[in-house]
């Protein structure tokens, strides 16, 4: 064996999925590409291809794997610019088969049958006794057996996730982000839990790095890459053999030219090298590990600055890292691959996340990860003989099976879950029902919070701004990458409406959205028209109603089109199924087409057949108020009450006034509510009634 004979680069670490498939709208896509690949293998020409084993009469597997990517496009799934088709297939259908939603030949399993099922159903949510929705129960029992193989070894992530949230409460981001996912064994797995307590109990004497480092270099190629390094003069050839680039040692050759400017610089003390070891720090393609060698070796960062006095901007090195040539190899070599492995785990942080949160159980906030509460006690009894299985593989992957299945010990038992609710909270709950109902307590005061951090008024104001100006990226930037905007706009919405309501009401029930731990939306694949239907118990201002706040993101071109109809069918449905003709419903959106609102107007003297099959049956006269980003603005900066926009919108309703635009300029506009005092007339419009 040659001695320069490159040393192969041994994964080290596990993640969830590909980076490929790390998309947003998640729970969207996952869902859509089942139903594209339930449709893709019923087509007649495609029924009886294989897709990774060829069957009789077809030529090669790229065929059928070309075909199903110009599906994707043809349906609108991805655009079509990658070069390579059915490597981009492969790779947009393979966290599908990770997670056993479908089989090596991308045919459904059962378990991909019945979250497809669900969402055909739009059934999502509904909860159940960990308070997660159907399809996060699914992708929690796939992830509880989903396992992956690292240097020979089984590994289940899922579950050593919840072994170290259970044994030490939750996890910093930096925690989650480099150590976790390096607990592939056993041996690992405890080494790094150690690790982590000795950290939280040193108080800032320890680092993640040197934990990193000691991790490494207790890998055999690691310390055989060390020692043939620190054992030779230095060539090309001999960092390049010790360097274990995951591709090409080609990617690596920034490298030669940084240790030299890195030795001229502190070896030899030549000052006149530290603006070239600065500009070949700048070489490299990956911009985070530049960034982190420009961060340990200069004070600033900015070439014009470094180029004007680079003396000044160089950080000095320990003496004891130049103290010999040997300890500054090692310096080197030890350096090169922590910032090679840190940026490696920096970038699976947002995969891991993505796929974790698939479940509904876990709350990333305050910079920690943590499961909610009931799962949090749920996997706390489970979690001695659920352990055990973390390095063995599943046999149940593809099957849709009861949790015990899984484990005998994921069982929901309510006096264990009462008694631990009862422990973690200091409370004396008697039943299940009322820890739930102090749960759902807790949950409603977690979301006041993330509204005083998240979304404040001056936030909401600039989110409002963003929907009319359609600025996607700052939105999914400032609320979650996981919703489509229109449904962050129903969100937002909802949010608008719960702060004016002084923070009454069930909102989270009312906004008919499935949102994850973190209270934030989700968007599904099946859509829906589902309102956001705000319940008024009885007051001194108005009396027992409900609320329709429709949200909707339109131009003049499709607005009419779209929202006319519908939303006086979904009024009009509400009222006859609650026999309640108070009820009536807000309209917001970006831009108000005039004949929409002149629609709105006419509701008011109308009869609505919801029911067809019974002409009998019919409402008369709607109440539809339209309102446009402009006046949720209103609402906002002058934080306008509830009681305020019930008196308003009542006059307005009842004003003579049948012009549109005059209409919603001179009563419905929120900046005119302070003059409509002096209107003398609003009975005309009838109030409306159901015909019984």
């Amino acid at each position: 064996m040659s001695e320069l004979e490159r040393i192969p680069y041994a994964s080290f670490l596990w993640k969830f999925g590909t980076t490929s498939f790390r998309t947003r709208e998640f729970n969207k896509k996952i869902e859509w590409q089942l139903r594209l690949l339930d449709e893709f293998w019923q087509k007649p020409e495609n029924r009886g291809l294989g897709w990774e084993v060829p069957t009789q009469g077809q030529s090669d597997i790229y065929e059928v794997k070309n075909r199903y990517y110009d599906w994707l496009v043809l349906n609108g799934f991805t655009k079509g610019d990658d070069a390579v088709k059915y490597k981009a297939a492969r790779e947009k259908t393979s966290g599908l088969v990770d997670m056993g939603l479908i089989e090596r030949e991308h045919r459904l399993t059962e378990v991909g049958r019945k979250l497809l099922e669900i969402t055909d159903n739009n059934d999502f949510l509904a909860k159940n006794e960990l308070g997660i929705s159907k399809d996060s129960e699914i992708y929690l029992k796939q992830l509880l057996k989903l396992h992956v193989t690292i240097d020979g070894k089984i590994v289940r992530p899922f579950i050593i996730v919840l072994y170290l949230l259970t044994e030490l409460d939750h996890l910093s981001y930096d925690e989650f982000r480099y150590l976790m996912p390096l607990c592939t064994d056993e041996e690992s797995t405890q080494f790094i839990l150690n690790s982590i307590k000795v950290l939280r109990e040193s108080h800032g004497s320890g680092s993640i790095e040197n934990v990193l480092c000691e991790f490494l270099l207790s890998k055999s190629n690691y310390i055989k890459g060390l020692n043939r390094f620190i054992s030779n003069d230095f060539s090309d050839a001999l960092l390049l053999s010790v360097s274990m680039n995951r591709k090409s040692q080609l990617y690596d050759k920034p490298y030669i030219n940084l240790y030299r400017e890195l030795y001229s610089v502190f070896m030899e003390k030549d000052e006149s090298r530290i603006l070239p070891l600065f500009m070949a720090i700048n070489k490299f393609s990956n911009s985070s590990i530049s960034i982190k060698w420009k961060n340990l070796l200069f004070s600033k960062t900015i070439t014009s600055v470094v180029k004007k006095d680079p003396l000044s901007c160089i950080i000095p090195l320990s003496e004891e890292t130049i103290k010999s040539e040997v300890h500054f190899k090692k310096f080197f070599y030890v350096t090169m691959h922590l910032f090679k492995a840190m940026v490696t785990l920096e970038d699976y942080l947002d995969l891991n996340r993505r796929y974790l949160g698939l479940t509904n159980c876990f709350i990333f906030e305050d910079e920690m990860v943590k499961l909610d509460i009931v799962p949090k006690q749920f996997f706390k009894g489970a979690m001695e003989e659920l352990f055990k299985q973390a390095f063995q593989k599943s046999g149940n992957l593809f099957l849709d099976c009861p949790m015990e299945t899984i484990c005998h010990s994921l069982k929901f038992d309510k006096s264990k879950i009462l008694l631990e609710l009862n422990k973690e909270l200091n409370l004396e709950i008697s039943t299940i029902e009322d820890a739930f109902d102090e749960v759902e307590r807790i949950r409603y005061s977690r979301f006041k919070e993330l509204i005083n951090k998240k979304f404040q008024n001056d936030k909401l104001l600039t989110l409002l701004t963003d929907f009319e100006n359609r600025n996607d990226e700052e939105i999914n930037n400032l609320v979650t990458d996981n919703a489509d905007i229109p449904t962050i706009f129903e969100y937002i919405l909802g949010i608008i409406w719960y702060k004016c309501c002084g923070q009454k009401g069930k909102i989270l029930d009312y906004l008919n959205l499935s949102l994850d731990a973190n209270l934030l939306p989700v968007t599904h694949a099946a859509g829906g028209e589902a309102d956001i239907v705000y319940e008024y118990p009885m007051s001194a201002k108005y009396p027992k109603h409900s609320l329709l706040l429709e949200a909707t993101l339109a131009d003049g071109t499709n607005q009419r089109r779209m929202e006319m109809e519908p939303v006086s069918r979904h009024l009009g449905n509400h009222i006859l199924q609650n026999k309640n003709h108070k009820s009536y419903c807000v309209f917001a959106t970006t831009y108000l087409d005039i004949n929409v609102i002149s629609d709105f107007i006419s509701r008011k003297n109308s009869y609505v057949w919801c029911d067809r099959s019974n002409p009998d049956n019919y409402v008369e006269g709607l109440k539809i108020i339209p309102l446009d980003t402009s006046d949720l603005k209103e609402i906002v900066k002058f934080e306008i009450p509830y009681e305020e926009l019930y008196t308003h919108f009542e006059k307005a309703y009842k004003a003579t006034e049948f012009h549109p635009k005059r209409w919603y300029d001179g009563y419905v506009h929120i900046a005119n509510r302070e003059k409509l005092e002096d209107i003398p007339d609003y009975s005309i419009a009838a109030e409306p009634s159901i015909n019984e």
